[in-house]
């Protein structure tokens, strides 16, 4: 078995000073003010969750890391929990509510992820953190999107969202983690509220984007 998918052996070089020493103190302090000024938004959105859609109010879900290293991803939950006759869940699409819908197009199902940003778990910015079952599907090439912390938002969600393929999502999160700047991560985050806003990148009729299977096309 290939182990390259669980340990990154080479070691990731920061491109410049501001990956090195300004990204994660900026993180951590930028994280800890937002958390301040969006409490009174987090607080309305969990009650409307808890009243809505039931509890638990928090969805955790493991996810891989920096280096592959897995942590527990915390976002407002979305979906019903609404099951068929056998007690097993319907497919995502059912327990879809409108609610739910509009928590994730505008992406305030994810600001519990900011505690993520303030232990360390992720970035503002950075390759979106996706499923764990992913890693024995990468290429070496797409595994190093692993080299830095996962972000809030990145490069490929300010360039199609869900819009574009997996593999045009992977080359764009590569190309991120070869040259990380101050410049274009805010640059990322101030595009990322346009994109919210304009509601751009979102796929129509499905909830997430399909499921990665591999690279067995290539």
């Amino acid at each position: 078995m290939f182990l390259f998918f669980v340990i990154i052996d080479v070691m990731h070089k920061p491109y410049g000073p501001y990956e090195r020493f300004i990204k994660r103190p900026q993180d951590f302090l930028c994280a800890l003010l937002a958390i301040i000024l969006l409490s009174p938004v987090m607080l309305i959105t969990a009650l409307l969750v808890r009243v809505k859609l039931g509890s638990p109010v928090i969805f955790a879900q493991e996810r891989p890391g920096r280096d592959s290293k897995i942590f527990k991803l915390y976002k407002f939950r979305s979906m019903t929990d609404a099951r068929d006759s056998s007690g097993e869940l319907l497919p995502n699409e059912q327990r879809m509510t409108p609610f739910g819908k509009r928590l994730r197009s505008l992406s305030i199902d994810e600001l519990p992820e900011l505690f993520n940003i303030l232990k360390g778990d992720m970035s503002f910015v950075g390759p979106r953190p996706l499923l764990v079952k992913y890693l024995p599907l990468y290429n070496e090439h797409q595994i190093r999107r692993h080299e830095v912390r996962p972000g809030l938002t990145g490069l490929a969600q300010v360039n199609g969202r869900n819009a574009i393929t997996w593999k045009a999502k992977f080359d764009i999160d590569v190309e991120y983690v070869d040259k990380i700047t101050f410049i274009n991560d805010w640059k990322i985050l101030f595009m990322t509220v346009a994109t919210v806003f304009k509601r751009e990148g979102i796929t129509d009729g499905t909830v997430t984007m399909t499921a990665f299977t591999g690279n067995e096309d290539e």
